[in-house]
């Protein structure tokens, strides 16, 4: 296993946008190195290279044809929401701000 040069580990920690000291550069230049060996691993793996199979099965698509349908009504949509507040239907907060 290749250690890589000083240089090559800050040109990779500037793509990456971090900071590295000296010890920190010192320590990846080793782990990088395996982490590049690994990736050769894989590359070298039989039929890496092969078309991606999207399933295991050859068939040009099992979907259905789009077809437009009856619109529900604002009543029915509320119908079955759990939590509602007048005509809009309410969810959790998934971001903080």
């Amino acid at each position: 296993m290749e250690k890589l040069s000083v240089e090559e580990v800050k040109h990779i920690a500037h793509l990456a946008r971090i900071f590295l000291t000296d010890e920190e550069i010192e320590k990846y230049r080793v782990s990088l190195a395996k982490l590049f060996e690994m990736i050769d691993e894989i590359h070298q793996i039989k039929g890496y290279d092969e078309e991606i199979m999207i399933c295991p099965w050859q068939s040009d698509s099992s979907l259905r044809e789009d077809k437009v349908g009856k619109m529900l009504t604002e009543e029915e949509v509320l119908k079955n929401a759990p939590c509602k507040n007048g005509r809009f239907i309410e969810v959790p907060v998934m971001l903080n701000e």
